[in-house]
């Protein structure tokens, strides 16, 4: 009994204790916060679906963080969003001020041993991802050759043109996989700051077809273009099920026959589980980084983002920072030759 009364001060103590910390990180966090600007470096140019998301997102963040910073989205395109990630890591303060918006691909360039990519996957401070998320492949106008289905683009008779800002991207990633595991007539054209831009190419007739398409950017930066018949999504990549908005398009694991053929396709097409991860540098403040992480989950809640989100035909689908830093982090205990087959798939030696 005398010990059981002893415990008692002791546990309210601690608790107190507890909660006199988490006020202090706050208020901590608060200070630093109150006053200064906070960029977002947005890996890709104006007008794609990175470039729409990150700005409906830091349009409603501020009210969401401790002391309020002013919000200043910022378009850093380069080297299929690697720009962003080299500085993220390597140049911009640790001390929560810079944020960066940058494709899962490139953040996993270093598994796949670019020697370009300057950073360690794991060495960012992951506050999440504001998507989780299916990508596709679209045709413009058939590419000329009435291409409408994926069975179209196998028995295309002339190459047919996708664009792309860099190796690193999944427009030129995905694309490349129907070139190398189902033999297409592919070839990717390389520097296009973006699917805006890739768009913009299609109507000239510059490009034929984009990858890269998600379904959040489709319902929205494209919606006009596929109603009304220009852009028809052909091919789409979701491991677990088919995306009913994609309509009839092919799901490319339909025409998997091998289990070792899903694993590899796996280490491609499960990155969009990621669609749109945020990062902060290695070395943030660790209350700094807890509070950005509550601060995108209750933004991407807001029912201020959800109604601005809504007009535009965007839902989020959040992951929270923990779980983006453990999915990134199964990646690289995947065995080795599933990596190789996979960066085979992809162009890479």
């Amino acid at each position: 009994m005398p010990v059981a009364r002893a415990f008692v001060p002791a546990a309210a103590a601690l608790a107190a204790l507890t909660a006199f910390g988490a006020a202090a990180g706050a208020d901590e966090v608060a200070d630093f916060y109150d006053g200064k600007n906070l960029t977002i470096l947005i890996g890709y140019g104006a007008g794609g679906g990175y470039d729409t998301t990150a700005r409906i997102f830091a349009k409603h963040l501020s009210k969401h963080i401790p002391g309020h910073p002013t919000i200043v989205p910022q378009n850093m395109p380069g080297a299929g969003s690697m720009k962003v990630a080299n500085f993220i890591y390597n140049a911009a303060p640790k001390n929560g001020a810079t944020l960066g918006v940058f494709a899962s691909s490139t953040a996993l360039e270093p598994l796949f041993g670019n020697k370009k990519a300057k950073f360690k996957t794991m060495g960012f401070e992951w506050i999440g991802s504001l998507h989780r998320d299916t990508a596709s492949c679209a045709v413009w106008k058939g590419a000329g050759q009435g291409i409408r289905t994926l069975d179209d683009l196998l028995k295309a008779k002339k190459t047919v043109l996708f664009g792309s800002t860099s190796p690193t991207a999944i427009t030129s990633q995905h694309a490349l996989v129907l070139k190398n595991f189902l033999g297409a007539p592919v070839k990717v054209i390389y520097g296009y700051k973006g699917t805006k831009a890739i768009s913009l190419a299609m109507q000239t007739g510059e490009l034929n077809a984009s990858c890269g398409m998600f379904e959040s950017s489709v319902k929205g930066a494209f919606f006009n273009y596929v109603q009304s018949g220009d852009l028809k999504v052909f091919v789409q990549f979701g491991p677990d099920k088919a995306v009913p908005f994609f309509g009839d398009a092919t799901r490319l694991y339909d025409k998997v026959k091998t289990d070792d053929d899903r694993k590899v396709l796996d280490v491609i097409f499960r990155q969009t589980e990621l669609a749109r991860p945020l990062a902060a540098p290695p070395g943030t403040p660790k209350a700094r980084v807890a509070a950005l992480r509550k601060a995108m989950l209750d933004t991407l809640r807001d029912p201020a983002l959800v109604a601005d989100a809504k007009r535009i035909r965007i839902e989020f689908n959040p992951v929270p920072g923990e779980e983006t830093e453990k999915i990134f982090a199964s990646y690289y205990r995947m065995p080795r030759p599933i990596i190789k087959k996979a960066m085979a798939l992809i162009g890479r030696k």
